[in-house]
């Protein structure tokens, strides 16, 4: 079984003193179960994981796997550019009792295919939970060619892949010639429906803690046959889902949550907040 058409990539709450803030992580899960997230990912890009200890990494884990309490799957996001850090994450991951894990392509080190395939490979042998594996060139630096992930997806527990290089054409090579079983999400909101349209399985969604309801809807419909109404419902969705990277992620969502009426604090440095003005672009663009 797949981990659920609309996963949410969850953000990380911050207080005032830019601490992982636990009463506002709560809220902001349920908030998300109420609008139809069938999943969580955390410890993501969107959960600033780049500036998470792993202490606190295994303190989200364990919070967030005790408020879910099996009612939808709780993926972590374990990958590092090491491959020793990665399986020690994701042994802390296994221990909180996560449902799987997300593994990014190692960043900063550029490593070439074969090495991406090592590194995949040691971290899965490492573990029984199943895997997705995350392709983000734009963030990463390096890109898994269609091939090594293919050859990934012959590992038992390597079950799904978070796509976010918006090449249709290598997506469509991977659905064509990967193991029945492996699953294909965007790892963009735009490009949702165009990668579910040649087979893929859903997404890993940023814009579903705005608009999850109407993301879900989307999706069901799309699954329902109507091709023509949910294609519709994408492209009225479109501009909420390109205002939420109107400067680097997740800068843009909290201060959508926030007109929301969820506070979940702000960005940790080097990151920083939005100005007036894209606040308000934002604005008008959401509410």
């Amino acid at each position: 079984m797949h981990f659920g058409h609309v996963l949410t990539a969850m953000a990380t709450p911050f207080d005032k003193d830019n601490e992982v803030d636990f009463p506002q992580m709560t809220r902001l899960i349920e908030h998300l179960l109420e609008n139809n997230t069938e999943g969580l990912v955390v410890t993501g890009t969107t959960g600033e994981s780049a500036t998470l200890s792993f202490k606190e990494m295994e303190q989200i884990y364990r919070h967030v796997v005790d408020v879910v309490n099996k009612r939808v799957p709780v993926l972590a996001g374990t990958g590092t550019n090491d491959t020793r850090s990665s399986m020690e994450l994701t042994k802390f991951a296994s221990d909180a009792g996560v449902d799987g894990i997300m593994l990014v392509a190692p960043y900063y080190n550029r490593p070439n295919q074969a090495g991406l395939y090592e590194h995949f490979k040691t971290v899965a042998q490492s573990t029984v939970l199943p895997i997705m594996l995350y392709n983000i060139p734009s963030r990463c630096s390096v890109h898994m060619t269609a091939e090594t992930i293919i050859k990934l997806s012959e590992i038992t527990n390597i079950v799904a892949l978070k796509e976010a290089s918006g090449d249709l054409d290598h997506i469509a090579k991977i659905i064509a010639a990967a193991k029945p079983d492996f699953y294909v999400y965007s790892g963009d909101d735009s490009t949702t429906l165009p990668i579910m349209a040649i087979g893929g399985t859903g997404v890993v969604s940023v814009a579903s803690h705005i608009i999850g309801k109407e993301m879900s809807e989307m999706v069901q419909t799309f699954l329902a046959g109507d091709v023509e109404k949910a294609s519709l419902m994408h492209r009225e969705l479109l501009p909420t889902m390109k205002g939420l990277f109107i400067t680097p992620s997740p800068a843009p969502l909290k201060e959508a949550l926030k007109l929301k009426g969820l506070d979940i604090g702000e960005v940790r440095l080097p990151l920083v907040g939005l100005t007036e003005e894209e606040k308000e672009n934002l604005k008008q663009l959401i509410m």
